[in-house]
């Protein structure tokens, strides 16, 4: 009985050459009862499952159980070819854990995805292309790999070790090659279904986000944006991070998620990490066991991230930042490309959502320019008209002299007050108003608080506290109130904003447990003096006689001269 060519390939990677009877026993196996069932079973159970993640798993147990191995694996690649996904079965997963990062793809493991064809070995210890198992890996003896090749490309390969008996035999790899070309199919079918999948969650979402833009203020458009990627790519944390340039601080406009409130309004140094890549425009994701460091992880210890640029009219506007914690699947290249796909549509329509606020806030600024100058040519000359008449009457009337006098500085201090109308509605550019702003604010950072936080307006704050100025008032009162949240375990805080002509004033008071010497937020404080200093102002934090913190934020002004 002489050997199909069949078997003789599969028998080229091993140094033992099979006799004629150990061939008859292979075909008998293919073809017995037993050996069909159970491949029958394996297949049965790898192609019964529409979810990726599910088939892999199933694979790599399906081919443990068919041919009586203690261990089984199965590892992925990615498009370079490097090992992307390695799931262990046979193992508890505190052994797993404590192996560590799992292989790279070198050695035997990297042999079987290169070479394209199976690999059995008596003592995987013997081959010169062995570098060992992890450490803390149970000892390997015998050794079977099999590539899984979809399309004409490896996908990955499965491997069993340590079988039952002392080696692998050849109805074992006939076996486990006959199972991997069954699971390429359905791999590749659960593959084609997850993508039509994240296809229609892809099409509802952005649905979702163009029809909310449509109803919500340019200020809440990140808002709408971090909400949707929560239930799409199933982060515990989603965040849209801007910069004033490339190289510098990052700042996390929005957040949603886990700890969210945590992070909304802190400063990131720029550093090399996926993060700062998707601002300099390139999309990335952490790579699994990587040294980068990956923001937030303070927040969600050894997470994985994916982050890619927010481009709005041709301009990069923000990041959109995606991370799980380390209890979930790390991100793979297909979240990036549904995140990355996400960012392309949504760009689009943020840009309609802006375009639509820019002519509604010029046709309010038209309006108010209409009614500026309604009041400046017909009332306020009617008043001072009607003010001229009353000093007329006090000539033949000396006795009511005091009377009219009083009724004219009325007359006056109304015209004053329309005049400074007329100057707001002049200046004012369609942007969002400084204590609207400022309330969004509070009111954003409030539900995190046991009680709201009491807030006091005093002076003319939307007249005074305009451009850069209010930036930083916004950009100040948010990390103040976040340094509350986090640090003070207060339970009222109080806010008082003045402005008047010479001066600008942010107090913050808390009934916390007081000042911390906690690192991080001096580097917060330090951050509030520099936006003090380039008003020429300053920040100070001290301890309340009434216990707790307070926070004063004051800078010099010079109110502009009114009409």
């Amino acid at each position: 009985m002489t050997p199909s060519s069949d078997f003789r390939d599969l028998y080229a990677s091993d140094a033992h050459t099979p006799s004629r009877a150990e061939m008859a026993r292979s075909n008998h196996f293919l073809t017995a009862d037993h050996g069909l069932l159970n491949l029958l079973q394996a297949s049965q159970l790898v192609t019964g499952e529409l979810d990726v993640d599910q088939v892999l798993f199933n694979l790599a147990e399906a081919a443990r159980t068919l041919v009586d191995a203690h261990f089984g694996a199965l590892g992925v690649v990615d498009d370079k070819g490097e090992m992307e996904r390695f799931i262990h079965v046979g193992m508890p997963p505190e052994l797993v854990e404590q192996m560590g990062h799992p292989p790279r793809g070198l050695g035997v493991l990297g042999a079987v995805l290169s070479g394209g064809a199976p690999i059995r070995l008596r003592n995987l210890a013997d081959d010169p292309r062995s570098v060992g198992p992890p450490l803390g890996h149970p000892a390997i003896q015998a050794f079977l790999g099999v590539p899984i090749t979809i399309r004409g490309s490896v996908y990955g390969a499965l491997y069993v070790t340590n079988p039952s008996k002392k080696a692998f035999t050849a109805h074992d790899e006939a076996l486990i090659k006959a199972l991997a070309a069954t699971a390429a199919t359905a791999i590749d079918n659960a593959r084609l279904y997850e993508s039509s999948r994240r296809s229609q969650e892809l099409s509802a979402a952005l649905g979702d986000v163009a029809g909310k833009l449509l109803n919500v203020g340019s200020t809440e458009v990140f808002g709408v944006l971090a909400e949707s990627l929560v239930s799409l790519t199933g982060a515990q944390l989603v965040s849209v991070v801007v910069s004033e340039a490339v190289g510098s601080e990052l700042y996390v406009d929005t957040a949603r998620g886990v700890r969210a409130a945590r992070i909304e309004g802190s400063s990131v140094p720029w550093m090399d990490c996926v993060l700062s890549r998707a601002m300099d425009g390139e999309p990335g994701i952490t790579t699994e066991g990587g040294e980068e460091p990956v923001p937030f992880a303070d927040d969600i210890p050894s997470a994985s991230m994916v982050a890619v640029p927010l481009v709005v009219d041709g301009d990069r506007v923000a990041a959109l930042c995606a991370t799980r914690s380390a209890d979930e699947s790390p991100f793979t290249q297909d979240d990036l490309a549904l995140l990355s796909e996400f960012a392309a549509q949504a760009g689009l329509a943020v840009a309609l959502a802006w375009a639509r606020a820019d002519k509604q806030r010029l046709e309010i600024v038209e309006d108010r320019a209409r009614i500026a100058q309604d009041l400046h040519d017909h009332v306020i000359q009617r008043l001072f008209g009607t003010g001229l008449g009353l000093e007329a009457l006090a000539s033949p009337h000396p006795q009511l002299t005091d009377s009219i006098e009083t009724h004219v500085t009325q007359i006056d201090a109304a015209i004053a007050d329309i005049r400074t109308a007329i100057f707001t509605l002049q200046t004012r550019t369609g942007a969002e108003a400084t204590r609207h702003r400022l309330l969004r604010i509070l009111a954003e950072l409030s539900g995190t608080l046991p009680t709201p936080a009491q807030v006091t307006f005093t002076g003319p704050i939307d007249l005074i506290i305009v451009g850069p100025l209010a930036d930083d008032m916004a950009a100040v009162l948010r990390e103040t109130l976040s340094n509350v949240v986090r640090h003070a375990d207060a339970r009222t805080v109080e806010v008082a904003i003045t402005a008047n002509s010479h001066t600008v004033e942010l107090k913050v008071d808390d009934d916390g447990i007081g000042l911390s010497p906690d690192s991080s937020r001096r580097s917060g404080i330090e951050n509030l003096s520099a936006r003090a200093r380039g008003h020429g102002g300053d920040f100070t934090v001290s301890a309340r006689s009434s216990g707790g913190t307070r926070a004063l934020w004051r800078v010099p002004v010079d109110a502009p001269e009114l009409p």
